[in-house]
């Protein structure tokens, strides 16, 4: 099925929808309005902005709530670094088309059917779907589908890391023929405690810097900065 386009949906469609969500609504309007874009023109209460708006706020909480439990000898710093890689809009959109979120979103005659749907329509969605969730089934009924979808805390650091650092790698050498390099901006604290700060640069661009207890460790989490910076520009598909 394509995307819904300004049509409406069927019954079986929302069916569907709900079971590549994994949540069976009580309310189906809520469902359709989670699904329908601004483009539509659908008004206020008829599009999914507000409802985008409230998932984003729960999907924030219930994240950092497991990652804090999943991960009890972290720091903050390493804790806001996992979670903002979690509900970044690149991983979002990877998650919604997962889903095959995009077989059931609503659009405006201005959103092109013949193209991939923009990443940015794709994440919204994905946090309106979980408002809606929230407001159908309560807070339990949102986490449940926020653990579902996400799974925050059950992939281990150090390979996730090191799956942006090979990611980086492979991006450089295909576009530029040369590998990323990594300079140190600061070193605090002493030899049993220091904290490095380090960069990642590709052909000349420097990137987001990024904290780590080694260079090893900051230069993963700074590929990952670099990594989410691409595939917020499309440099990167999802």
């Amino acid at each position: 099925m394509e995307t819904a386009g300004t049509g409406e949906l069927t019954e079986r469609e929302l069916a569907a929808a709900e079971r590549a969500i994994g949540h069976r609504f009580a309310s189906r309007p809520l469902l359709r309005q989670a699904l329908t874009h601004s483009s539509t023109g659908a008004g206020t209460l008829g599009h999914n902005e507000r409802l985008e708006f409230l998932g984003d706020t729960i999907l924030s909480l219930l994240v950092a709530e497991e990652l804090f439990r999943a991960n009890p000898t972290e720091t903050e710093g390493e804790l806001t670094e996992r979670k903002s890689a979690i509900v970044s809009r690149p991983h979002l959109a990877r998650v919604s088309l997962r889903l095959g979120i995009e077989r059931f979103l609503i659009v405006g005659k201005g959103i092109p059917r013949d193209r991939p749907v923009p990443r940015s329509i794709l994440s919204n969605a994905l946090e309106a779907i979980l408002g809606a969730i929230y407001l159908d089934g309560g807070l339990e009924a949102a986490r449940r589908a926020t653990l579902h979808w996400l799974r925050p805390g059950s992939e281990g650091g150090s390979r996730a890391q090191e799956n942006h650092k090979k990611a980086l790698q492979h991006y450089a050498q295909a576009r530029y023929g040369a590998p990323p390099t990594y300079r140190v901006l600061a070193l605090r604290g002493s030899e049993v405690a220091r904290a490095f700060e380090i960069v990642a640069e590709v052909n000349g661009r420097v990137f987001p810097p990024a904290w780590g207890k080694t260079k090893r460790e900051a230069e993963q989490w700074a590929a990952r900065e670099a990594i989410l910076a691409l595939e917020a520009e499309g440099a990167l598909l999802p």
